[in-house]
């Protein structure tokens, strides 16, 4: 018999009177039935947290870093467990799902770390005559309780990227987990509620996406923080100009393979680290690789390795420790990118391997030849498909990275530092990494995108600032 999971209403355990199921994206088994909201939880729950909004802005950073270690200390404690419950929501193999559970770890010591060291910023003003005997001190405090939204890829970690930073700032936070795959967020509901953190100060609400609206709406909640697709994020953005929105939404990654890197042992690093995130999390991942931008000089080799590298990876039940690549989210995920495949096929790509669904699942695919107008050449595919490109030079690779309506990350292939600083100058991207694949990424760094991949940054400090707003405080007749 399945366990109906509660939900959790300003720190406390609560049930709905409705319920939905969710299910393995493997096997279709029944993985949980999750309590719905009401109408009135959903607003016992905004209440509670514009409330406390002056109550946890006043905490002291002691109680908050503590309560952020414990999450981390009980999550990294319960890897195994939590990783399993990512597995069987998300069908990520659970070699990709422990490692998940260990970025989260890594998102809460570290919002731990930079709660205590917040310090805030001091200024003398008798810089001009007029500020003599002035001097400033600058501390953020936080624009009140948070929204945050979070995708069905990293049902974990992402979700930690927004209730970590809130509770390291002091800003109450409303977490709306994805429909399908909100039981490792209501396990770190588990966690939470063995903190100190003040009642209303977090509640893990899984409502459905038809009450999203009302939620984006409430004034009450001034700070929005989505993450998934462009379309949605920019509904929610222009609906409510007056808030302060963060966007983390989609790419369409490219990884360039430049001339200099072109030895036997440059090609087979490339191709293997191409071939692994462009398939890894089932390439729902917005900074898969999705486009392979290679010199001519190189290409011929670097397809070859390509190509057998993605043949090599490991495909079936995410359970097993051998799978490289599970299933897509749900069915219909998988269908929609067996059509994009088969729009780009009937338009003129070359399937080199891969190109069929079974299922959920779809096969690890590599195309050469994509027409401009395939589908697949301008939108975020999120699934394990991935296309060759020639090029001519460097100004032609990083034009064509820079030939896209996303902006995300970029890899760059070449052993070259001046080439390095100029990708990192030209590129229409939020980030570039050097020698590697696009896919990289590091929970403190600042993670976000340009053009249509969003606005903001993700990375602790970085949503931590975004979250809060600064406050001058300037002291006057002092004897400097």
């Amino acid at each position: 018999m399945t366990t109906t999971h509660e939900f959790w209403l300003a720190g406390r355990r609560a049930s709905g009177e409705a319920e939905f199921e969710v299910r393995h994206p493997h096997d279709g088994s029944l993985v949980a039935k999750v309590s719905v909201p009401t109408d009135a939880q959903v607003e016992e729950a905004v209440a509670a947290a514009a409330a406390v909004v002056p109550v946890f802005a006043a905490t002291p950073a002691h109680q908050r870093a503590a309560a952020l270690d414990h999450v981390a200390k009980r999550l990294a404690e319960r890897t195994e467990e939590i990783a399993r419950l990512i597995t069987a929501e998300n069908g990520k193999p659970i070699k990709w799902a422990r490692g998940e559970v260990g970025r989260a770890v890594s998102v809460f010591r570290w919002a731990a770390e930079e709660a205590r060291r917040t310090n805030g910023e001091a200024m003398r003003l008798d810089t001009d005559p007029g500020g003599t005997g002035r001097y400033a001190i600058v501390r953020r405090f936080p624009r009140g309780a948070v929204l945050g939204i979070a995708p069905f890829n990293f049902p974990l970690n992402l979700v930690a990227h927004k209730v970590a930073p809130a509770i390291a700032v002091g800003a109450p936070i409303i977490l709306k987990p994805a429909p399908a795959t909100p039981v490792s967020a209501l396990v770190l509901g588990e966690i939470l509620a063995e903190t100190d953190l003040p009642a209303g100060s977090w509640s893990v609400l899984p409502v459905e996406n038809a009450k999203m609206p009302a939620l984006v709406q409430d004034k009450r909640l001034p700070v929005i923080s989505f993450t998934g697709s462009d379309k949605v994020g920019y509904q929610i953005m222009d609906s409510v100009p007056r808030k302060h929105v963060t966007l983390e939404l989609g790419g369409n990654a490219a990884a360039v393979v430049l001339a200099d890197w072109s030895s036997e042992a440059d090609l087979d690093w490339a191709a293997g680290r191409i071939a692994l995130f462009a398939n890894y999390q089932g390439g729902q991942s917005c900074i898969s690789v999705q486009r392979v931008i290679a010199d001519a000089s190189v290409y011929d080799r670097l397809v070859e390795k390509v190509v057998e590298k993605v043949k090599a990876q490991v495909t079936g039940d995410p359970s097993d420790e051998a799978t490289d690549v599970g299933p897509l989210v749900d069915e219909n995920a998988a269908k929609r990118v067996e059509s994009w495949v088969e729009d780009a096929v009937a338009k003129g790509a070359k399937v080199l391997t891969g190109g069929s669904r079974d299922g959920a699942a779809y096969a690890p695919t590599v195309l050469a030849e994509l027409p401009a107008d395939a589908i697949l050449a301008t939108a975020e595919v999120f699934g394990p498909v991935l296309s060759l490109h020639r090029v001519e030079g460097t100004e032609e690779a990083f034009a064509a990275v820079n030939d896209s309506a996303f902006g995300l990350q970029a890899g760059v292939f070449t052993h070259d530092v001046q080439t390095a600083f100029r990708a990192h100058r030209e590129l229409e991207v939020g980030g570039v990494v050097i020698g590697d694949a696009p896919s990289y990424r590091a929970d403190q760094m600042p993670y976000g995108g340009v053009k249509d991949s969003g606005v903001g940054r993700e990375g602790v400090r970085y949503a931590m600032d975004d979250f809060t707003f600064e406050k001058v405080l300037v002291l006057t007749g002092l004897d400097l």
